[in-house]
């Protein structure tokens, strides 16, 4: 299983010591991946120094990749904000079976569907499952 990270997963988990999304990175057999992009916006919303070096820690078992997607259309009628279409391009780019994110307002109406073989599915919902 191959689960990329939004930024808001990131920022959340690095927010308090114990946030229960730090859950997702004690699953076995999956592989966490983000972008380079998620994680540079979860840097520049966590301000204490703390939250900086607790979001390193995590980001140290998660693959980071740098590519950005090319810009293209997604699949089906989609219509995701413009700084959210590289989330779930770069998603699909990696080959991740699910994506996670807690942004209800921008992939809210797209949480349960498949996108080009991504999973969209909000952290609690995946933990739900895998549990």
């Amino acid at each position: 299983m191959r689960v990329f990270l939004d930024a808001n997963i990131l920022f959340s988990a690095a927010y308090r010591l114990d946030a229960g999304l730090r859950k997702i990175w004690r699953i076995p057999q999956v592989a966490l991946i983000t972008s380079g992009y998620a994680a540079e916006e979860a840097r520049r919303n966590l301000d204490q120094p703390r939250q900086l070096h607790d979001l390193e820690d995590l980001l140290r078992d998660v693959e980071v990749i740098t590519t950005t997607p090319a810009d293209r259309p997604l699949s089906g009628a989609l219509d995701l904000a413009e700084k959210d279409r590289p989330i779930l391009l770069s998603a699909i780019e990696c080959r991740s079976t699910h994506l996670l994110t807690g942004d209800f307002k921008h992939f809210g109406p797209y949480y349960g569907q498949t996108m080009e073989g991504v999973l969209i599915l909000p952290p609690s919902e995946f933990l739900r499952r895998i549990t």
